[in-house]
């Protein structure tokens, strides 16, 4: 079982998909060959739930979307309005209001030659809106993932910035890959120092006596339901920390959890082989499992 496990639904087989203000279909949706996200990983992208009849946290997902861009140097050709109007017009076209969970994908645009330099992009912006009636699994909630630390680091931002959410993803990959290989549902990954940073698509957190630790954040994408998580926590006085923390904490942790779009708050009962606390969903989990979930319904009410 992972984080991403999800129920199939047939629906999703005869989808319309959004490719620059076009509505395709699913077999018919395609982007060339010299597309600059498929020919080099240049852009960046954004996992959106649609969540009775409302995208939730939609200005904090466009934000880091546009911080994205102008960080890699386009401009997406559009406004953040616009752009939504533009998600929510093919999940209309597709009967969809909830349940949804929509990849938003921005390349760089068309290429005239296999070449990085962005001087041979020709086109604007290449926009990917993928809508799809997407669930988690109920067990996700309360089966405690398995998680395997990888070798595989987060790297400093001299070398390719964690916190940027690009289609450049192979280091991610690479841990999946190790710890699929071990058995585990998930890669823990540390940071240059060895300190516990992130997962391979999800952030992670532990629970240490009343209080939740997470990563300083240097070395991780800035996760909105992390961000979130945290917010909630101290609304609510629970203590939470942002601070450098090892596999020895995590091992000796009362519980664990991980935190993601699509997933929400999910619990953590083994890492490397350890049992974390009882191996079992805990209270605190629980506890922001139902904070989170009182949030993302009041989230989408106010649209």
């Amino acid at each position: 079982m992972g984080t991403h496990d999800y129920l199939d639904d047939p629906r999703n087989a005869e989808i319309l998909i959004d490719i620059n203000g076009v509505h395709k279909r699913r077999a018919e949706a395609t982007v060339s060959v010299f597309d600059s996200a498929f020919m080099l990983g240049d852009g960046v992208w954004e996992g959106i739930r649609l969540h009775k009849g409302g995208l939730a946290f939609l200005d904090a997902h466009l934000d880091r979307l546009w911080e994205g861009a102008k960080t890699l140097d386009f401009d997406l050709g559009l406004s953040k309005p616009e752009l939504a109007e533009r998600i929510m017009a093919v999940c209309r076209t597709n009967g969809m209001d909830t349940g949804v969970h929509i990849r938003l994908m921005v390349s760089r645009g068309l290429k005239s030659t296999p070449y990085q330099h962005p001087r041979v992009t020709i086109s604007g912006p290449t926009i990917v809106i993928i809508p799809e009636w997407k669930a988690a699994r109920e067990e996700t909630a309360t089966t405690p993932l398995n998680l395997h630390t990888v070798h595989i680091r987060r790297g400093a931002p001299d070398v390719q910035d964690p916190s940027l959410n690009t289609h450049s993803k192979l280091n991610c990959i690479f841990a999946c890959i190790q710890a699929d290989k071990a058995g585990a549902d998930e890669a823990l990954m540390l940071d240059p120092q060895g300190f516990v940073a992130t997962c391979n698509s999800v952030h992670f957190f532990i629970v240490r006596k009343g209080e939740i630790w997470t990563s300083t954040g240097d070395y991780c994408l800035d996760g909105i339901t992390r961000r979130n998580v945290l917010e909630l926590a101290h609304a609510n006085q629970i203590p939470a920390l942002e601070k450098n923390f090892s596999l020895t904490d995590v091992y000796n942790a009362d519980e664990a959890f991980v935190t993601g779009t699509f997933a929400g708050v999910a619990p953590v009962g083994i890492v490397d082989g350890r049992k974390i606390g009882n191996g079992q969903l805990g209270k605190m989990t629980t506890k922001l499992q139902k904070l989170y979930l009182d949030l993302l319904d009041r989230d989408v009410a106010q649209v």
